[in-house]
């Protein structure tokens, strides 16, 4: 075991899936990051950054320090640890970037350690990265990345998930226009207080998205996908997003919402050709105003962090 080491990829995450605010989440499929984790003898972290992406050179600022830490001392073994982020999700994209790291990190330990730990209490671990970004130990992005699909959290004390069915023809398109939309910025935005009736109609539509994906119901699921509490006020942050919206329903798209905090968007089809008609209207969306934009198009996965075979 002090010689092995496994190279591990972690999936890119939508958070929210519009009305699911903190409480649901979907992997993504052809992004994300790749990081190689290796046992020694000893007792300490290193972490080497070879991904061309800037990242902290402080230990402490590092969101898979935490998540390591947290798995290192539930599993009770004395054991260096070093990471190397081979690949790495933009941070700021609003598709999962600091989740993927954090997701990645703890299933190259469970294995290497033999699998102690349930994929379950893998989130719980990655969980702490989340915290040190967002002073709020969320699931949203985590959860997806290490188990796959569609999760929804019902729950935080204790972490209470629910992974869902993905339909067969569920495809996404993602495009990352490279604007930058702090997270911090994007939560103070937010009403404090939200009216009943937007309360309401949030709690409506969540309970239509868990039903449309348990009964695979693509209408259900469109009508569903609606955020009446972070949307309106964080739309103004994308250059054109109603615009760019009514676009991607004219060329199929089921729903349309904006992926975590921003400024990625995502938006759901019932098939390939739709997906990338969509996707080909958001690349021109963003070209049209001089944006440089990144899209991704491919079926939802059903599966999260996992090996990469040499």
């Amino acid at each position: 075991m002090e010689n092995k080491k496994v190279k591990v990829f972690a999936p890119g995450t939508v958070a929210n899936m519009g009305c699911g605010f903190d409480v649901m989440g979907m992997a993504l499929d052809g992004v994300g990051d790749v990081l190689e984790v290796s046992f020694s003898e000893g007792d300490g972290l290193e972490i080497c950054n070879e991904s061309g992406v800037e990242l902290p050179s402080d230990l402490e600022k590092n969101v898979i320090t935490p998540a390591v830490r947290a798995f290192m001392a539930a599993w009770g073994v004395k054991k260096s640890v070093h990471v190397k982020v081979l690949k790495k999700i933009l941070p700021g994209s609003g598709i999962g970037s600091s989740a993927a790291s954090s997701a990645a990190a703890v299933v190259g330990l469970n294995e290497l350690a033999g699998r102690p730990f349930t994929p379950e209490q893998l989130v719980v671990f990655a969980m702490e990265g989340e915290k040190l970004i967002s002073g709020t130990a969320h699931a949203d992005n985590v959860a997806p990345a290490v188990l796959g699909g569609i999760v929804f959290m019902r729950g935080y004390g204790p972490l209470d998930m629910v992974k869902l069915p993905v339909p067969d023809s569920f495809c996404f398109s993602v495009v990352h226009p490279h604007i930058m939309v702090s997270t911090k910025e994007a939560r103070d935005v937010l009403r404090k207080e939200i009216p009943m009736r937007d309360a309401v109609t949030q709690w409506g539509n969540v309970g239509g998205l868990v039903a449309g994906l348990l009964t695979s119901d693509m209408e259900l699921i469109g009508r569903s996908m609606k955020d009446v509490i972070a949307e309106p006020y964080r739309k103004g942050f994308i250059p054109g997003y109603d615009s760019l919206k009514n676009e991607c329903f004219k060329n199929g798209a089921l729903a349309v919402n904006i992926s975590g905090s921003g400024p990625s968007v995502f938006a759901l089809s019932d098939s390939m050709e739709k997906a990338q008609a969509v996707g080909r209207a958001m690349a021109a969306h963003f070209g049209s105003l001089g944006v440089e934009a990144d899209l991704y198009v491919s079926h939802v996965p059903r599966r999260g962090a996992r090996l990469v075979e040499e």
